[in-house]
């Protein structure tokens, strides 16, 4: 039987994905036992990112028997970090920020779930704050730690910028790693990492903007002694954590055995909500903003033209919530996003094939300088991983992307500008065996269109 790329992407069927390479120490620790009983697990996002990046995962463990009320992603308010971990930056937050936070949201996972530990699963710079709230007083609260494509021992260790906790010679990750074992006895750890595709994982500068300057880590740089390394291949930084293999190895490390499935099991019925921020100055938030309007519209999927009016339409409070809206799991969907101070942006989406409380819509960023002559702005996106060529297949308006490069996958985004002749029509996102149909809005509008893919 051969597989498609779909179908692989999308985990039909239960047939387990080719196992991974596993690498360990004469410290790393024998994997978990199966548990009577799967603990609650809180998802945690990188730097930069929202709880939305995790909806798939939480999709699968779900069609695996796993209790929604028993998992919850988090938001940390101000998700970038500073570019000094000791000075305080406007809208980005320290070390100590994400580990309080963290630590507030394993409490009230326990308390809800009333379990004695939880399962801790995080991408990137949120393994950080996973590594930093075990170490110091949470290992008793952390049954397992899962580490996907954290840079822990840097995305750089060099003697410049010695306060940036990427900095694998500064003095969090010194912290971190010190000792003859990188992990904290009591918490089984394991660490995901990609053998060579992951940008914040190379030993030359060229991708944190040093191009022919040493790093000073390598491809094994997110693996830790005393942990349960697993190697997953070609994938990218993003994809470590939320690709369908990922998730197999997240919920075979956690539950102690397979997946019954790799598929996202449909539900009949699907309701969505979710919370609206910004990006105030360009930056990301995730605090809430208030006095947004959503309008949901279901749209055809081959001409991304509505279908009728809107099917839910809503205006946040302060707690920046809207929803919930009752969809059909064959809908594709026009989410139309009204924040104050930022461009009304129309995200399009493929069907939700069940229900999700963590519809994150976060306004585009504005319109800059490179916008100024464009007529409209299409922008395709792929959260849970990065485009590459010559990997991947990626077309925007039927022609591959100029700001997607050859080589390590660098960037989740690409960016069509179109002449005002062109505003009104339809433009087609494709990855590889995803297709999702976009209308160019009027930038003169203050409007931007993004093609946002599953995938």
């Amino acid at each position: 039987m051969k597989l498609s790329r779909r179908m692989i992407l999308q985990g039909a069927g239960s047939l387990p994905f080719a196992i991974a390479s596993l690498r360990t120490g004469a410290l790393a620790q024998s994997a978990p036992t199966a548990p009577s009983e799967v603990p609650p697990i809180l998802f945690v996002h990188g730097n930069g990112d929202y709880d939305a990046l995790w909806m798939t995962s939480l999709w699968r463990m779900e069609s695996n028997g796993i209790a929604r009320d028993r998992m919850h992603a988090i938001n940390f308010n101000d998700p970038n970090a500073r570019s000094d971990d000791k000075v305080e930056q406007a809208g980005r937050s320290s070390t100590e920020d994400q580990r309080r936070e963290l630590a507030a949201a394993i409490a009230e996972l326990k308390r809800s779930t009333g379990a004695a530990r939880v399962a801790l699963v995080g991408s990137s710079r949120g393994g950080y704050a996973i590594r930093n709230v075990i170490k110091n007083g949470g290992a008793g609260d952390v049954s397992h730690a899962v580490l996907c494509g954290t840079p822990n021992h840097g995305v750089f260790a060099t003697d410049d910028q010695p306060n940036s906790e990427f900095n694998g010679r500064g003095a969090f990750l010194r912290g971190l790693n010190e000792g003859e074992s990188e992990v904290t006895p009591g918490v089984a750890f394991l660490t995901l990492r990609s053998d060579g595709m992951d940008k914040y994982a190379q030993a030359d500068g060229r991708f944190i903007g040093k191009p022919g300057t040493p790093t000073g880590v390598s491809v094994e740089g997110p693996e830790l002694k005393g942990a349960t390394n697993l190697v997953l291949g070609a994938l990218d930084h993003r994809e470590v954590a939320f690709h369908p293999r990922a998730f197999r190895e997240i919920y075979k490390f956690i539950a102690g055995r397979e997946p019954a499935r790799i598929a996202i099991v449909p539900e009949q019925s699907v309701r969505l909500s979710g919370l609206v921020t910004g990006t105030p100055g360009g930056a990301p938030t995730n605090r809430p903003v208030a006095g947004a309007t959503v309008d949901i519209f279901r749209v055809d999927p081959e001409t991304g033209e509505r279908k009728g009016s809107a099917v839910h339409s809503a205006k946040t409070g302060a707690d920046g919530r809207w929803g919930p809206a009752q969809v059909e799991p064959s809908w594709s969907l026009e989410f139309a996003l009204a924040a104050p101070d930022a461009p009304t942006t129309h995200i399009y989406h493929s069907p939700f094939p069940r229900s999700s409380d963590v519809v994150h819509l976060r306004a585009a960023r504005p319109l800059g300088p490179a916008d100024k002559d464009a007529g409209a702005v299409v922008i395709m996106s792929r959260p849970r991983g990065y485009f590459g060529l010559p990997r991947d297949v990626v077309l925007l308006d039927g022609k591959e992307p100029a700001d997607v490069k050859s080589g390590v996958p660098t960037d989740s985004t690409a960016t069509l500008r179109l002449p005002a002749g062109e505003v009104g029509r339809n433009i087609v996102a494709e990855f590889n065996e995803e297709r999702i149909v976009a209308r160019a809005w009027p930038a003169s509008e203050n409007r931007i269109a993004i093609a946002e893919l599953t995938y």
